[in-house]
């Protein structure tokens, strides 16, 4: 365990609650988790270890928010599971790439996009919102593959952030899911990317374990109300979260270009 107090103990602890309920309901929760990691932990540690802790914690409550939502909704693991192979080769991809490229040339070009994304959300109200039209025909999953697995898990090795809101986002366009749906599917595909960066990390011993074990136990309460919720609530829901957090992210990455 790092050495650390417990009021910064508490408060990783409750940003790891939230960010377990933020990625269950439409991803995004590194957003919140990974900050409070880097500010939390002792002046002077490596970010890499930041990022390992974080995917550590990450990966348990994605997985049980996965769980939640298999058991509840209805989700082709199948097809998850196929893209979120293809997404963890794509992550790999990405990250090869990564040491060579300057990611703040991105980051305007993934704001611009981003903010494409919402006005399509807000003019179009019904998107996402409609049942599933039924199962995807071979040329739909075939894009998602593609454009989900391989391109998002590029994206993903490349820069990050935003990825499970990206997988929400295509998922729902592409095989024509509503929200929840979507996000049910999303869930079972970062399981598959996590768990290849957790084995790089882990291998690199950039994971602080034990402070990890304390986190997930709040990460995982957090993924399991927040599938829960998601559930419950219906994609009306989602749609308002999903707004926030694709505004949330805008405005962090706009904060790293210009003010950090």
């Amino acid at each position: 365990m790092p050495d650390i107090s417990m009021t910064a103990l508490a408060l990783l602890c409750v940003a790891a609650l939230a960010a377990g309920w933020i990625d269950a309901v439409v991803g995004g929760g590194g957003l919140l988790l990974l900050p409070a990691l880097l500010l939390g932990l002792p002046a002077g540690t490596p970010a890499a270890y930041a990022l390992g802790t974080n995917k550590a914690v990450a990966i348990v409550g994605t997985s049980a928010a996965a769980v939640t939502y298999a058991r509840r909704a209805p989700v082709d693991v199948r097809t998850a599971v196929r893209i979120g192979l293809a997404a963890l080769a794509g992550s790999s991809a990405g990250a090869f790439f990564a040491a060579g490229m300057s990611t703040e040339v991105l980051k305007p070009v993934i704001m611009v996009v981003l903010l494409a994304v919402a006005a399509f959300v807000i003019l179009r109200p019904s998107f996402g919102t409609a049942p599933a039209t039924g199962p995807a025909g071979p040329r739909r999953i075939l894009a998602a593959i593609g454009l989900a697995g391989i391109g998002i898990g590029f994206y993903d090795g490349l820069v990050g952030p935003g990825t499970g809101t990206f997988l929400v986002l295509a998922l729902t366009a592409v095989l024509h899911l509503d929200l929840v749906a979507a996000s049910a599917t999303a869930k079972i595909v970062n399981c598959c990317t996590n768990a290849g960066a957790l084995a790089t990390f882990a291998w690199q011993g950039t994971v602080l374990w034990q402070l990890a074990c304390v986190m997930a136990v709040f990460n995982l309460a957090g993924g399991t109300l927040g599938a829960r919720t998601a559930l419950k609530q219906g994609s009306g829901f989602v749609r308002i979260v999903l707004l926030t957090v694709v505004f949330g992210l805008v405005t962090n990455l706009a904060y790293e270009q210009w003010w950090a």
